[in-house]
């Protein structure tokens, strides 16, 4: 290990005891609503009958759950375990429920489960699990994005709720969750991961023959253009792929990506743009992106050995210490850590604003670095 990133270890060690009282005051002001953005110093509440479903709610009790590691404090898991609760209400509803059950049930339920041993919570996990398997179509060999006549459609997203299939094959030794999880990688590596590194967001195939039609832009600038938190989910996700599966394909995958990341951000100081590809002009930043590729630096770097594992962990601290020079707020008086977080690049409502899942990956890394996470994904 060389000095910068032994350097950097101790720097992320130092700034536990800040987390904790960040996230503490926040816990003691918004329990267990169901946080998404946070907007003058305050965050919002998706716990309403109408935002149940929504995709980001899972990411409060992770982080409950990720400070319940770092402090045992049991505030941590009681908010946690207050918001798994409320998301039985999506399972109820059920039809407006799409493929993001991973981004809400393994922060929540299968972190519950792996932290506590609780059956209930292991039940919502395969519950999650088998949802989202029953939405893969055999023809295209993708799992579907999305509802409202969008039966064809795959978004890069997806990378990051396969590990609740991979989870559940684990658990109940039965590989038909695994099968369905690799055809869907399978699918998106070929179709929205291109061969310079960067990524597509959302492709769309005949439901019928798995023919693919079209490539639409998605959250970034325009069709063909390169979003940056998609380019954070394939690094992260395919990582992760590997890490399940052992296939190095994968891997190969979430490097090719990452050196893509790194040669962009390296151009802007290290933190990201909405989109690599859009106009100079207006400067759209994502925080969430790099916290996100953070993550999925250390995770490849855990693959790997000597100089190739310290470069990833190098540009995991570099990016780490950039957000928290540049965009993070530390006062315990406001809701949300790191600001700079943008939804979508002609999304004005959520832009330049504190995101609870930049806060999370944030916070997961931190740790993550250290070995001292609890292992969500």
């Amino acid at each position: 290990m060389n000095k910068y990133v032994e350097e950097g270890k101790v720097w992320v060690e130092s700034l536990y005891g800040r987390l904790d009282e960040k996230i503490s005051a926040e816990v003691e002001r918004n329990g267990d609503s169901i946080p998404y953005v946070s907007r003058d110093g305050r965050y919002d509440d998706k716990s309403s009958h109408d935002d149940i479903h929504w995709w980001t709610n899972g990411f409060w009790p992770g982080i409950c759950w990720q400070m319940y590691r770092l402090t045992g404090g049991e505030r941590y898991a009681d908010t946690a375990r207050g918001v798994e609760a409320k998301l039985d209400e999506a399972f109820d509803e059920f039809v407006r429920i799409h493929h993001d059950v991973g981004f809400m049930w393994l922060p929540s339920a299968v972190a519950n489960w792996r932290t506590t041993g609780n059956q209930k919570s292991y039940d919502r996990g395969m519950h999650a699990a088998t949802i989202l398997a029953g939405r893969y179509n055999p023809a295209g060999r993708f799992i579907r994005a999305w509802n409202k006549g969008k039966t064809g459609w795959v978004i890069i997203d997806s990378m990051m709720n396969i590990p609740l299939l991979y989870w559940a094959s684990e658990q109940i030794d039965d590989p038909r969750f695994a099968y369905i999880a690799q055809q869907h990688a399978d699918t998106v590596a070929r179709t929205l991961v291109r061969a310079d590194g960067s990524c597509g967001h959302i492709a769309i195939f005949d439901p019928a023959n798995g023919e693919l039609l079209d490539m639409p832009a998605g959250q970034g600038y325009e069709a063909g253009s390169s979003w940056s938190r998609g380019a954070a989910w394939a690094i992260y996700g395919f990582a992760l792929s590997y890490r399940y599966t052992g296939r190095k394909e994968y891997l190969d995958t979430a490097k090719k990506v990452a050196h893509y990341f790194m040669s962009e951000i390296a151009r802007t100081g290290d933190v990201a743009l909405l989109d690599f590809r859009a106009p100079a002009d207006p400067v759209i930043w994502d925080s969430s992106a790099g916290c996100c590729a953070a993550c999925g630096f250390i995770e490849i770097a855990r693959h790997i050995g000597g100089f190739e594992r310290d470069h990833y962990l190098e540009w995991a601290i570099r990016i780490l210490r950039a957000t928290e020079e540049r965009f993070c707020d530390w006062s315990p008086a406001v809701d949300g850590l790191v600001r700079m977080g943008t939804v979508a690049y002609d999304d004005l409502t959520c832009q330049h604003t504190p995101l609870i899942f930049s806060d999370y990956y944030f916070i997961e890394a931190l740790l993550k670095l250290n070995d001292r996470e609890l292992h969500l994904w």
